[in-house]
């Protein structure tokens, strides 16, 4: 409908122009150059030959010299280039006046080229891309302006329709207000999400009414704004973590991430704990509000707390904060970080040593606070070889038995460690000690340092004298170790001459002792202790008594007979023979003689035989008929030296004066057939002594060998004993019955001498300084007086017997 009133425009328009003597063209726009426009010279009536004579010129003067006249053939082309656009803009008439002028006559003529439109330009908008910014929480069916595309042509060529891209948020809206252009504009038909769909990408594009159709478009970007609809939302509505209880203070736990889908400040968050953790978590977590990685603040023992439960906000920073939660649970897993506990929960001491084979003894727990393997703990007993064990009863809980009998002789106390470890990794260990002391029960006899004790006592000792002390000991404690003494008085009573301390021990002499009547008390002391019941044990106390010189030397009264010798005597010749004899024993009772000075130098005495002798000899001139008397001297060996004085009168007589026997018999007071006699006797004595001391010795052998198995000795009262001295000479013994005096007829000098036996192997013994008491030291290298030595002493002193 409009281009056909276009048209008829134009032919109404060309219709006036020729009407009024003008004439009219019509080109295209952007015609070549030469193309045909019309035949001007025979449309003004012109002849072609005279448009050179008459100067035929064409004149444009508001346009350049688009058009131009061939005078030649007087045919109008164009000349250059024409762009209607350009030339006329939107106008939409476009025309070219020209001027034709000849001369002679001069005449002008005017002619109008128009320039038709040709579709040649493209609908243009403003901008190829166009940005809208809409907020998200903009409602359906709001407007939103554009600005349209213009395009250079006009008419249908100019002619505008408009299309949008398909899409579900927008549609285009258009609207003609009179001759103006269309307005255009967007209309939201859906509501907008820009955590969906952020940004809208549409194209629209202008279309022309030309033939070819042009087109034009325009990108249109259309932005959501964020409206904070979206509340941060966690990763994970639950994080698990697994720590180590040895995690250092500081070290990162783990990191949150929360994401909002909104923009800017409302996509902005701070992470935080919730309102309702509690105090302990504060204090031992933190957590970066900006980053959400949450810290330790302080250690973390696993064996207080197992797991901590986390409540963590993420709130955005819009106007309207929304906040998202999550919850972080952290497992804390055990390290061995902790020694295994041992506790005594009963200990019942002492045991008693007689306690049965597994008696128990205490009850032991152990305990460990770490966990898993950390906490499996397993016990053990140190040293190794001690009487008792560990017996598991229960899970992590022990009895100390008694595993060994217990001897409290051997071992009083036991110290022990109870050793616990875990099986961890490294593995700990606790110790506890305990101390197990044993309870005594009486199960040992008293006993004595040694099996008998000798005891040398001198002789007239004050009443009442200590002269030993006995000492029992007992293995055993407290009452049974308790220990009194009582001499065993069942064989021999003894309490007239000795008594012992029941506490102490201490034996003392209540009376003087006598060497001459007493020589050897023997008895038994017995050491009983207090336990129930008691024990008793008993040990042999001899007391030998120690001689001292306490007496003089006795001469016998046979020394005073006169003694009669013939005329003439030989130098040497044995006249008599002092006949002395001392009550005291050993050194005290050894006897020397000695001529008193006075006595003459014709006499010598034996020093040790006593023994009476002249010097030189005797003849009548040394005078018949007077007597002389002899002073001797006999002196003992003991200290302080006692001594006596024996007289002996001697007379020489003629050789004619009848002598009835010799000398010994003179003293003797009997015949020389009663010397043959008597010596006959001795003879055959001795004889059959040494048949008979040859059994003995025997019996005496076979006794000695079975000594060492008697374990209770006899006790004996006064009478046969063997005494043992020790002096500065050497060591000597003799045995006797009873107190006897040596002496010895003078005939008898060369066979009756004092015995004398050196015996190096008889034990020592050590004096005891205050009383004169001694203990034995060591009698020999086997602990005791060789037999072979008893033996031979008691060979010698039978042989010395028999001699006497």
């Amino acid at each position: 409908m409009e281009r056909s009133q276009l048209l008829q425009l134009i032919l109404l328009h060309t219709a006036w122009l020729v009407g009024s003597g003008q004439l009219h063209y019509s080109v295209p726009e952007e015609s070549q150059h030469g193309t045909f426009v019309g035949r001007i010279a025979q449309d003004l009536g012109l002849e072609v030959d005279e448009l050179v004579p008459r100067m035929f010129r064409m004149v444009s003067k508001e346009h350049k010299d688009y058009l131009e006249v061939n005078v030649q053939n007087g045919i109008l082309f164009v000349n250059s280039r024409i762009d209607r656009e350009e030339l006329c803009a939107q106008s939409p008439m476009c025309t070219i006046h020209l001027e034709m002028i000849v001369d002679k006559p001069l005449k002008i003529f005017h002619a109008e080229v128009e320039i038709s439109d040709i579709n040649d330009n493209v609908p243009i908008f403003p901008v190829s891309e166009h940005q809208l910014f809409i907020l998200e929480s903009r409602l359906s069916g709001s407007y939103f302006p554009l600005e349209g595309a213009s395009d250079a042509d006009i008419g249908l060529n100019g002619l505008l329709t408009y299309n949008l891209s398909p899409n579900n948020y927008f549609q285009l809206h258009e609207e003609k207000h009179g001759s103006h252009r269309k307005s255009l504009a967007l209309v939201l038909k859906n509501s907008l999400d820009r955590e969906k769909s952020p940004v809208h990408h549409l194209l629209l594009t202008a279309m022309d009414g030309g033939q070819p159709e042009l087109s034009g478009t325009m990108q249109l970007e259309i932005m959501v704004l964020d409206a904070n609809d979206n509340v941060p939302i966690f990763n994970q509505t639950v994080y698990e973590v697994n720590i180590l209880e040895n995690i250092t203070v500081g070290t990162s736990v783990i990191t949150l991430t929360a994401h909002d889908s909104d923009e800017g400040s409302n996509k902005e968050i701070l992470y935080s704990f919730s309102n309702m953790a509690s105090g302990l978590l504060r204090h031992t977590f933190s957590i970066d509000s900006s980053t959400g990685e949450i810290k330790t603040k302080e250690e973390i023992d696993f064996e207080d707390i197992k797991l901590f439960e986390l409540q963590v906000e993420a709130a955005d920073q819009g106007s309207y904060s929304l906040v998202g939660h999550c919850k972080v649970l952290i497992q804390v897993f055990d390290v061995n970080d902790n020694a295994p506990e041992v506790s005594v929960t009963s200990l019942s001491v002492p045991v008693m040593e007689d306690s049965p084979l597994g008696t128990v003894v205490a009850l032991i727990s152990v305990s460990d606070r770490d966990g898993g393997i950390n906490a499996q703990v397993s016990c053990t007993l140190w040293p190794p070889g001690l009487p008792f064990k560990l017996v598991s009863t229960f899970k992590n809980y022990y009895s100390l038995v008694v595993a060994e009998p217990l001897d409290r002789e051997r071992e009083a106390e036991y110290k022990l460690v109870v050793t616990a470890q875990d099986h961890g990794a490294p593995s700990l260990s606790t110790t506890s000690s305990l101390v197990v002391p044993i309870g005594d029960v009486n199960d040992n006899v008293p006993t004595f340092g040694q099996a008998s004790y000798t005891v040398f006592v001198k002789e007239n000792n004050p009443p009442g004298a200590h002269i030993f002390t006995v000492s029992a000991s007992d293995k055993d404690v407290a009452e049974n170790a308790l220990i009194s003494y009582r001499i065993d008085e069942k064989l021999w009573p003894l309490s007239s001459y000795i008594s012992v301390h029941s506490e102490s021990g201490k034996l003392y002499a209540l009376q003087p002792l006598d060497y001459e009547e007493l020589k050897l008390l023997e008895f038994q002391v017995s050491a009983k202790d207090a336990g129930l019941p008691s024990l008793c044990g008993n040990i042999t106390v001899q007391v030998f008594v120690v001689d001292e010189n306490d007496n003089v030397p006795t001469v016998s009264r046979a020394a005073e007979v006169p003694i009669l010798l013939v005329a003439p005597v030989a130098a040497g010749h044995m006249v008599g023979k002092i006949h002395a004899m001392d009550a005291d024993s050993g050194y005290n009772a050894w006897l020397r003689y000695e001529l008193h000075e006075g006595s003459g130098s014709s006499w010598r005495v034996g020093l040790y035989s006593g023994e009476i002798s002249t010097t030189h000899a005797l003849d009548e001139a040394d005078g018949i008929g007077n007597s002389v008397t002899l002073w001797v001297l006999v002196k003992d060996h003991g200290k302080p030296v006692q001594s006596a004085t024996a007289t002996l009168s001697i007379s020489l007589v003629a050789s004619t004066q009848p002598v009835q026997a010799d000398d010994h018999l003179l003293r003797m007071g009997g015949s020389p057939m009663a010397l043959v006699d008597t010596t006959n006797i001795y003879l055959i004595i001795a004889i059959c002594s040494v048949s008979s001391l040859f059994l003995l010795v025997i019996i005496v052998y076979m006794a000695l060998k079975c000594q060492a198995q008697l374990k209770d000795a006899a006790v004996h009262g006064p009478g046969t004993a063997t005494l043992v001295c020790a002096s500065e000479v050497g060591s000597w013994s003799y045995s006797q019955r009873h107190s006897r005096n040596l002496g010895y007829v003078a005939g008898e000098a060369g066979i009756k001498s004092d015995l004398m036996v050196f015996s190096p192997n008889i034990p020592v013994f050590a004096m005891n300084a205050e009383v004169g008491n001694a203990k034995e030291l060591v009698p020999n290298s086997s602990g005791e007086v060789s037999q072979v030595e008893d033996l031979r002493s008691l060979i010698l002193t039978l042989l010395y017997s028999f001699r006497i």
